[in-house]
C-alpha cells in the first residue's frame, strides 16, 4: 500500500519512484494498490486480497 500522501505530492516524487523500484527489486510478484486517502485505504488493498 503506498498511500496518496507520497503519491501525489510532488515534493515526493523521486521517494515513490525508488520505492517502486525497492518493491518491484523484492518482490516482484507483489500486487501493488495505492490509496487516495486514510479512509480509501481499506478499498485499495481489498481490491487485490480477499479476506
Amino acid at each position: 500500500m503506498i498511500g496518496a500522501g507520497i503519491r501525489t505530492a510532488p515534493a515526493h516524487l523521486l521517494l515513490f519512484e525508488r520505492l517502486i523500484d525497492l518493491i518491484h527489486t523484492l518482490a516482484p510478484d507483489a500486487r501493488l494498490c495505492f490509496s487516495t486517502s486514510p479512509d480509501s485505504a481499506a478499498q485499495a488493498v481489498l481490491r487485490w486480497v480477499q479476506p
